[in-house]
């Protein structure tokens, strides 16, 4: 019992400012429009054993998407972290002596930016291995991802992560369009959009709508962009080379956009003067039918993806006990 009090309290104590987390791993395009949770370890009052941290990790991310929620993210404001509380210990009187540990597993779910929780859950487990890290290997395995009360703890997070978006639909929206037409930061813009999942069904549905317009004006500001730099690099130096380099930029303009036609003119142009200096047929092919009948909804989170996978790891979570 005095092991445990003192556990809680210096949890608590760990936990009074805000704690920098790494994250491991990157955003993709399944993860955007879903309800996501970031598996965080805090330090915990007993350091956990080598090999222990990342067991503990991989379970939580085990319990997350086995209950529908992606587990990964970049920057995602949403946590799960445990706080482990020893409750008893002991070496056994067997041959050979055995370590037998009892956790309680206490799971909370909640806001790591604003500091609120909104589910908590503890799992009492037991373990049995031939030195403490074994015991406590066995420990965590036995948490199980499919028992029915960690479906109704996760299940009620998921609703109250709902609620944190529908309550803040309009401010989201209105935030993302500031940075697209005050900043044109179009990328950020749409990375906040599209990171609205789509359990939140009519916020979700006036978030892409937003983002459409956007989405049209970053394809025109990076077509301007990519044709300075292209007339730029060829009227510096008109070789073999440089029409590759070229008609690798201008390849990568969107179709729909304005001046597509404008690059389509230049690597004309370029295609005639390489046959005249060089002799050559210079065939870049340009990809004008490729976006022609693209889901749109998946360009714009691809943008948002690579938005996001650009952030730095380290993210700032404050306590959500």
């Amino acid at each position: 019992m005095k092991n445990t009090l003192k556990s809680i309290s210096c949890w608590i104590l760990a936990l009074t400012g805000t704690i920098v987390m790494a994250q491991e791993s990157s955003t993709s395009a399944a993860a955007l429009g879903r309800i996501t949770i970031t598996a965080y370890i805090p330090p915990q009052t007993e350091a956990l054993p080598s090999g222990a941290e990342n067991m503990l990790t991989n379970k939580l991310n085990q319990l997350l998407t086995t209950n529908g929620i992606s587990g990964s993210g970049v920057n995602s404001r949403f946590i799960i972290a445990p706080s482990i509380v020893v409750t008893s210990k002991d070496i056994t009187s067997t041959a050979p002596a055995m370590t037998a540990i009892s956790l309680d597993v206490n799971l909370y779910v909640g806001d790591g930016f604003d500091g609120k929780r909104y589910a908590a859950k503890t799992v009492s487990v037991k373990g049995v291995g031939t030195n403490e890290t074994r015991a406590y290997l066995d420990a965590i395995k036995n948490i199980k991802p499919n028992d029915p009360a960690m479906q109704s703890f996760l299940s009620g997070a998921k609703s109250k992560i709902i609620d944190y978006y529908n309550a803040r639909c309009t401010q989201i929206i209105n935030e993302a369009n500031a940075l697209a037409n005050s900043q044109m930061k179009f990328e950020e813009a749409m990375y906040k959009l599209t990171s609205i999942p789509e359990e939140c069904t009519e916020c979700y549905t006036k978030a892409m709508a937003a983002a459409g317009p956007m989405f049209r004006k970053k394809i025109e500001r990076d077509c301007k962009v990519k044709m300075v730099e292209a007339n730029n690099l060829w009227n510096a130096n008109q070789d073999w080379d440089t029409a590759n380099t070229v008609g690798q930029l201008l390849s990568s303009i969107d179709p729909e956009a304005s001046c597509y036609k404008d690059a389509k003119a230049l690597s004309d142009k370029i295609g005639k003067r390489v046959l005249e200096i060089d002799k050559r047929e210079w065939n870049y092919k340009m990809e004008i039918d490729v976006n022609l009948k693209r889901d749109a909804i998946k360009a714009i989170r691809d943008i948002g993806v690579a938005y996001g996978n650009g952030q730095p790891s380290t993210v700032v979570y404050r306590s959500i006990w």
